[in-house]
Order: structure tokens, then C-alpha cells, then sequence
């Protein structure tokens, strides 16, 4: 007989082990559903088709929870000492940050860091037309850095580019208005100094929020096909330099000693011109007060003079010859050996004051016979 054969007992039932009927796999799961619902703190559904699952609030809770706390975290973000962060709301310029820690919710701000403090360079090189039709090749290197964030993140979509082209712009409006001999050598530096302030105004003008630094103009090249005759008119223009320093410094060494020996011949002149002024003004006086003396003794005056003169001639002979009258026989006086050893010349100072005595009282004696002779031939003639 078969175990469920009808009027069989329960006892043939070989999954009967005591209870009414097979477990059943619905209500298993509905326990382990209400068991997850009490874990969240939902409650759980009444009714439901096989298989499906119901998500509970308190779940999608906590998704969200979590969603939040990680799009906050994605805004959160560091502004260095160096930098400035530029804040765009919807596109719409909102802010610029400056440094320290800083906040702005994702997806809605849009954040653009600009480094202000550094020093950047764009190098350019070209081949320019200068004023005289001449080709070079001018190198150049631009500093720059970053003035207004907001301005170089907003005003210009690409500022670095528009920069390059200002500063070809620039360069070749400065080289085209000079000479090639100021781009080679002598003007390279006016011609930096012009092209960083061409390029500063082009610069404002755009709005581009970038300062110019400086803009080093590097050694200019003419092109290579003439290189060998540029190198000559540099060798000649230095050779040119040398040559007129060499000129300003002899120069500089003559002029000096000139003046000086012209102001030395001047100052010499001025003295021996007061000398004479004052020696003719004595000599003048003393022949005032020689001629005042003269009218009140002539004979006297007369005498001392000729003694003076004597005396004054004398002192500058070495040899004296005195005519004796009535004779032809001349004394000789040997002054020059009284004058040893300076033969050519008496000095007063040599000779003792007797001996110039003795020689002029002589030479009064022989006058003095001379003008009585004359005057006893005066009388006899009367």
C-alpha cells in the first residue's frame, strides 16, 4: 500500500515527523524580511508578490546621509599663501578666496586657482625688419606674473597666447622704428624698456590681469648669410670705442696739467706785475723825496749819487782800473782776487767794509783833483 494511499495512516508518511504538513518557504521569508524592517527601523509590508523586496525609508535615509556627507567633502579644498582661488556660481563670477582652508559646494561653484607670487618667462625670437631695411634675428625673454585673477580667468579665454602675440607685436613695432645699429648693439637696452611698456599697454587694453616685469632683449644675430659682415662692423664699431676711450682718457691726463700750468704762468705773471707796480711806485717815491733833498743840498745829493753808482758798479766788477792824472800809467785794483773763489762776481758780503773804503775814499780823492784841475784851467782861461 502506498504511503499516501487514502485510509493509510500518518505514519507511512516518510516527511511526517509529527507535524501537520511541510514547512513553508513564503513564511520564511516574511520572517527574515521583518527582521531586516526591525534592524532599520521600518515597519515591513503587509503583501507582496514572490520574490520582490521593498526598501525600507530608514535605508534610503541613510543613502542619502551618505550621499550628502561626500558631496560636502568634495568642497572642501586648500588655498595656498601663493595662490588665489577664483569662485564662478553657475558661471556667474561670485568670489576670489584668498589663502587658508575654503569651502564651496560642488557642482554648483567652479573654483579656478591662480598663483600670483610667481615669476614666470615666455621666451620669443623672430626675425625682425628694422627702420634702415635691415634683417635680425632678436631673441627676447618676458617676466610676468599674474596681477588680477579675476581678470585672467575671466577677461581673456587664453591670456598666455594673447600675451605672446602682444609681445611679437610689440617687438616689431620698437625694431621697426629703430636703426639696426641701436638693435645690435648701442640701443638694446631702450629697446627692452620700450617694448615692456608697448607690451604693458596692449596688456591693458585686453584685460588680461598680467604685470610685465621686465623683458631682457638677449644679443641680436643678423641672419646667417651676412654674418661674417656684421661681425666685421662689430669689430670696427668696438675698435671705434677703444680708440675714443683711449682718446677721452689722454685726454683727461693732459687737460688737467695744462690748466695748471696755465694758471701757474698766470699767477706768475700777476705777481711779477705787483712787483713792478710796487717797485716803480717806491722808485717813484724815492725820487721825490730824493729830488726834495736835492734842492736843499745839490752838491750833496749830486756826490751821493755818484758814490751810489760807483759803489753799485764796482760791486759787480772783478777788476778796477783807476786813471792816475798827469800820467800814463792806470792803477789796477785786484778785485778778483779779493773775490775768491767766485771770480766772475764781487760780493759786498766777501769784501770787509775797509776795503771799500779805502777804495772809494780813492777814487773821491782822484774826483776831487780832477775838478780842481778843471777849475784852475777855467780861470786862467778867464
Amino acid at each position: 500500500m502506498a504511503w499516501n494511499e487514502p485510509g493509510g495512516g500518518n505514519d507511512k508518511d516518510p516527511w511526517n515527523s509529527g507535524d501537520k504538513g511541510p514547512p513553508d518557504l513564503d513564511e520564511a521569508f516574511k520572517k527574515l524580511q521583518q527582521k531586516l524592517n526591525g534592524m532599520f527601523g521600518g515597519g515591513g509590508s503587509k503583501g507582496g508578490g514572490s520574490g520582490s523586496t521593498d526598501i525600507s525609508a530608514g535605508f534610503i535615509g541613510l543613502i542619502l546621509a551618505v550621499v550628502v556627507v561626500i558631496w560636502a567633502a568634495l568642497g572642501i579644498y586648500q588655498v595656498g599663501e601663493q595662490d588665489r582661488a577664483v569662485v564662478l556660481r553657475f558661471g556667474k563670477y561670485m568670489d576670489t578666496y584668498g589663502p587658508g582652508l575654503q569651502w564651496n559646494p560642488p557642482l554648483i561653484d567652479s573654483k579656478y586657482i591662480v598663483n600670483v607670487t610667481e615669476e614666470r618667462q615666455y621666451q620669443s625670437k623672430g626675425l625682425m625688419l628694422t627702420e634702415d631695411e635691415n634683417i635680425v634675428e632678436l631673441p627676447l625673454t618676458v617676466q610676468y606674473n599674474i596681477a588680477d585673477p579675476k581678470a585672467f580667468v575671466l577677461k581673456v579665454k587664453n591670456p598666455e597666447l594673447s600675451l605672446q602675440h602682444a609681445t611679437d607685436s610689440a617687438l616689431r613695432h620698437v625694431v621697426g622704428s629703430s636703426k639696426l645699429d641701436e638693435v645690435v648693439s648701442t640701443g638694446r637696452e631702450k629697446i627692452g624698456i620700450d617694448v615692456e611698456v608697448r607690451l604693458q599697454e596692449y596688456l591693458d587694453i585686453y584685460g588680461a590681469g598680467i604685470q610685465i616685469v621686465k623683458v631682457n632683449i638677449q644679443e641680436a644675430k643678423p641672419p646667417s648669410e651676412v654674418k661674417e659682415a656684421y661681425d666685421d662692423v662689430i669689430r670696427a664699431r668696438e675698435d671705434q670705442e677703444r680708440v675714443i676711450n683711449e682718446a677721452q682718457a689722454y685726454s683727461n691726463g693732459i687737460i688737467p696739467e695744462a690748466r695748471g700750468r696755465s694758471q701757474r704762468i698766470i699767477e706768475e705773471a700777476n705777481g711779477y706785475k705787483a712787483k713792478v707796480i710796487v717797485e716803480a711806485t717806491g722808485e717813484a717815491r724815492r725820487f721825490e723825496s730824493l729830488l726834495t733833498e736835492f734842492h736843499k743840498a745839490p752838491e750833496v745829493t749830486r756826490e751821493r749819487l755818484y758814490l751810489d753808482a760807483v759803489e753799485s758798479v764796482m760791486s759787480n766788477s772783478s777788476k778796477v782800473l783807476v786813471d792816475i792824472e798827469g800820467g800814463n800809467n792806470m792803477i789796477y785794483l785786484p778785485l778778483d782776487k779779493l773775490t775768491q773763489p767766485r771770480p766772475k762776481a764781487i760780493d759786498s758780503s766777501i769784501m770787509s767794509e775797509s776795503s771799500i773804503r779805502e777804495i772809494a775814499d780813492e777814487v773821491v780823492k782822484t774826483l776831487r783833483r780832477d775838478q780842481a784841475a778843471a777849475r784852475s784851467s777855467t780861470r786862467e782861461a778867464r
